[in-house]
């Protein structure tokens, strides 16, 4: 094992590849009870277009099948997974993204067996033709639940309202139409594609021996066998840099009408620590712009015009990015139109220099605290290091970030023709 220690967190970070390409880091806690894993593949639900190092032509598969195949995999041949960690005091759980499926657990006892099951049941595919019938059922059920979602519908809503055609539109579990095309065959072609040791990465952080640990692991892929692992071209629609619609609108039964308003990156990035930079800087930008402690939020919860519930994210990787801010408002339209009248301002005469460094040392002692969590860093670790990046970085980076690059990040980024707008409204008596 190569050990990485880093002075600055306090931590040693622990690196093996395996034989098989597993790429294996561990994490040990020093007095934490708890441990957190996740066993992650590079592997979501934008990948639908494909082909294999001996395919002539590349495969679209029906949209939703990355959160699909990840449902199917704890059922298995031999019982009930979650049974099987619970006898070892374990929780597990699983989750798909537009980049990764990731599989985890967390335990405070019991944790080398529990890496052994985490191991096992994702190395160990069961898929029949009538699991894959029942398992449509479920997942349509759940489709039609997250329509009725007013935040997701929004959400979605802007997405689609943003990109023309790259598959970060589509909803990660797919469509109702979209999963009755699933089968076995074309499941087992996805996992044999993309859950290669070498396409995945097992973390582990918390209260451990890395040594013991790693011995665990290691003996656990050693009596298995996999075949070499296939070359895997993605094949992405060229997008334009411009938006979709400028504005998406949604009709449910709510109360309260809900708003997201979102700014395109246009540009791809190639996989690096600049995909971490720009988040960094961004996520300052948005915190001085739009953060609890900017005047701006004041004064719209002063007027009425957003709630609590009002935030900002940034989502940034290779192939795609973008910035939403939002929540609910009685009012959109008047909403969207003062957060434009804001970006104007701060465009024309650039950020103040001490909310920006208040919100930039916020942001420090943020991820600080946060690495006290190994739930917060087992669920961001592997999800950068596919993107090139290391979590680890982030104090360096925002330490050097400095009010010019957050000037010049505002003025390229939250341009109003990269805009869009959607809403979700009451439905109409």
């Amino acid at each position: 094992m190569r050990e990485h220690k880093d002075p600055r967190l306090g931590h040693v970070l622990y690196q093996e590849t395996l034989d098989n390409g597993l790429n294996v880091y561990l994490l040990p806690k020093p007095g934490f009870q708890q441990t957190f894993a996740t066993f992650t593949t590079h592997y979501g639900s934008v990948d639908s277009t494909f082909r294999t190092g001996g395919d002539e032509d590349f495969i679209t598969v029906p949209d939703g099948i990355a959160h699909f195949l990840e449902h199917k995999m704890f059922e298995s041949e031999h019982g009930d997974v979650f049974r099987d960690f619970a006898r070892h005091g374990a929780s597990a759980n699983a989750y798909t993204t537009f980049d990764i499926t990731s599989y985890l657990f967390s335990s405070t006892q019991d944790v080398y067996e529990n890496l052994e099951i985490l191991l096992d049941f994702v190395q160990d595919p069961y898929f029949t033709d009538e699991n894959v019938a029942k398992e449509k059922g479920i997942i349509a059920q759940e489709i039609r639940m997250y329509d009725d979602n007013p935040d997701t519908r929004v959400f979605y809503g802007l997405l689609k309202a943003l990109y023309h055609v790259h598959p970060v539109r589509m909803d990660i579990a797919g469509t109702v139409e979209s999963i009755q095309r699933i089968d076995k065959e074309t499941l087992y072609r996805c996992y044999r594609t993309f859950y290669h040791p070498s396409n995945m990465v097992l973390f582990a952080v918390g209260g451990f021996d890395p040594e013991s640990a790693m011995d665990v692991i290691r003996t656990n892929q050693a009596r298995k066998s996999f075949s070499e692992m296939p070359r895997i071209e993605r094949d992405r629609p060229k997008e334009p840099p411009s938006v979709n619609h400028p504005r998406a609108e949604a009709r449910l039964a709510v109360h309260q009408p809900r708003c997201l308003i979102g700014w395109k990156d246009p540009d791809p990035m190639p996989a690096g620590p600049q995909i971490l930079e720009r988040e960094l800087v961004t996520g300052v930008v948005l915190d001085v712009l739009f953060g609890r402690s900017s005047d701006l939020f004041d004064e719209l919860i002063g007027e009425g015009l957003i709630d609590q519930q009002f935030s900002w994210e940034y989502e940034r990787t290779p192939e795609y990015g973008y910035s939403v801010v939002g929540g609910n408002t009685p009012d959109p339209d008047a909403l969207a139109e003062r957060i434009e009248r804001h970006l104007e301002r701060a465009r024309n005469e650039g950020l103040d220099a001490e909310a920006f460094e208040r919100c930039r040392r916020k942001s420090i002692g943020r991820f600080m605290a946060a690495l006290d969590s190994p739930s917060y860093i087992a669920r961001h670790f592997a999800s950068y290091l596919f993107r090139g990046a290391d979590l680890f970085q982030t104090v360096e980076i925002l330490e050097r970030l400095t009010l010019a690059d957050a000037d010049r990040r505002l003025r390229e980024h939250l341009l109003p023709e990269r805009r869009a707008v959607s809403v979700v409204l009451p439905k109409q008596a």
